[in-house]
């Protein structure tokens, strides 16, 4: 078996470190690890954790747009009404949503949204057993 260690890389056109910061300031257990700028003052490399995920992110610096795609999201479930209030709130900013804010089948509540940066949120707050 192997020890590998699987870490989310994200690519941005240019917004990062705006990201970063962002993403950072949503969840209460985050923070911004490290910055590498090129010259120009893209991020050539970053990182930053979530509740002890770390992601990585660059600015693409190939010149071509790269969008993501909604076919891959980032799972949120949060333990409280309020988190996934303000997580929604704050993520969906100059986004879209995709799914609203509501109740579900399998959740308390549940949204999709697709952030300011185009990257795939889905949020679930988890029925108590």
């Amino acid at each position: 078996m192997s020890n590998q260690k699987i870490t989310p890389l994200l690519m941005f056109n240019g917004e990062a470190e705006e990201a970063m910061a962002l993403y950072t300031s949503v969840f209460e257990d985050a923070k911004i690890e490290s910055i590498l700028h090129q010259e120009n003052g893209e991020v050539q490399h970053g990182t930053f954790s979530i509740n002890g995920q770390v992601f990585m992110t660059v600015d693409n610096s190939h010149g071509e747009l790269v969008d993501f795609t909604p076919a891959m999201s980032l799972f949120v479930t949060c333990k409280r009404e309020s988190e996934i209030d303000y997580t929604f709130q704050k993520l969906s900013e100059d986004g879209t949503i995709v799914i609203d804010l509501a109740e579900t089948p399998f959740a308390v509540k549940f949204a999709w949204i697709i952030d300011r940066f185009g990257v795939s949120w889905q949020l679930q707050l988890e029925k108590s057993e």
